[in-house]
């Protein structure tokens, strides 16, 4: 029976694991004042008529804190690509030279700043709401098991604790990145 146990710990376990991830992925793409090729991490080209990210038609890169240097590996898709980061809405005005495109990414005012703190305080949440779920879908199965009273009990308080710790990672990770975006 306490494999049974064991196997949805590490079920409920796998989840939250997920959620952090995904946290981590979506904090990486919110802007902190200094450029990054992560910005346009979601920017999707239409590369011969699919949609494709950005990643896989050119190089992205940032030369200093403030630039972010976007090289095509065809000629032809500069247009294109403009276009994609036009169309993504984030708030850059790209400048095309003909050999490549470069985004001046200007900084942050302290309402934008703001602005983004909240976005990132959001998504804190969204995976917090994960962490919540998997709990109760653990508590659930254990409650199905039929185990004795005392082992639901223990197999109930590990997935508070494991379910604590993991709530405690993502308000860490959020109070990383608040600072990160609100340092001027």
């Amino acid at each position: 029976m306490t494999e049974e146990i064991d196997f949805i710990l590490d079920s409920a376990k796998e989840a939250m694991n997920g959620a952090i991830e995904h946290l981590v992925k979506e904090l990486r793409s919110i802007r902190a004042g200094k450029a990054s090729p992560a910005m346009l991490a979601n920017v999707q080209v239409d590369y011969y008529g699919s949609a494709t990210p950005l990643g896989q038609v050119a190089n992205v890169n940032t030369p200093d804190a403030r630039t972010i240097s976007i090289q095509p590996w065809e000629k032809n898709m500069l247009q294109e690509i403009e276009k994609a980061i036009m169309l993504a809405n984030l708030g850059f005005n790209p400048m095309n030279n003909g050999e490549n495109i470069i985004i001046n990414v200007p900084p942050l005012t302290e309402e934008r700043r703001k602005d983004l703190a909240k976005q990132a305080k959001a998504e804190a949440e969204h995976a917090k709401v994960g962490v919540r779920n998997a709990r109760k879908e653990a508590n659930n199965d254990i409650k199905k098991l039929e185990v004795s009273d005392d082992m639901k009990k223990n197999a109930e308080a590990d997935i508070q604790n494991l379910t604590d710790s993991f709530i405690k990672e993502i308000d860490e990770k959020f109070v990383v990145k608040e600072k990160e975006i609100m340092t001027v």
